[in-house]
This record gives C-alpha cells, sequence and structure tokens, in this order.
C-alpha cells in the first residue's frame, strides 16, 4: 500500500455514465478515478456511517498488558 497523505480537496464531474473523482493532497499530487454511480452512493453510504458514530480517542501508547 503506498503511503498516506493528507488531503486539500475532492473534486467530482460527470464523465459519461461515470463519475470523475479528483483528490487533491496537500504536496500538490492529484489523483483521478472513474466510478459508477452505484460505487459512489456505496462511498456515501460509508462515509456516512463514520459520520455518524462516535470518535475514537487518538492512542499514542499501546494499552498496558494485563
Amino acid at each position: 500500500m503506498s503511503a498516506t497523505h493528507k488531503l486539500a480537496r475532492i473534486l467530482a464531474a460527470r464523465s459519461g455514465a461515470h463519475i470523475e473523482l479528483a483528490l487533491a493532497t496537500e504536496s500538490g499530487q492529484t489523483l483521478k478515478v472513474l466510478a459508477t454511480p452505484d460505487q459512489i452512493d456505496m462511498l456515501v453510504d460509508e462515509l456516512e456511517d463514520i459520520l455518524n458514530s462516535p470518535v475514537e480517542p487518538e492512542v499514542s501508547e499501546p494499552p498496558p498488558a494485563a
């Protein structure tokens, strides 16, 4: 898997029967992907689930041994 990059913005546009997503990173890189409407619908559902779930605290240290 590639390195994680911080997202700067997302652009979306129709491209024929597909939807083109452009993901721009803070370092200036851009990744463009084509997705079907069904894939975008699944992405929206997954993002809504994440946004509606409780925020977990960031863990800076491993949990204590039992």
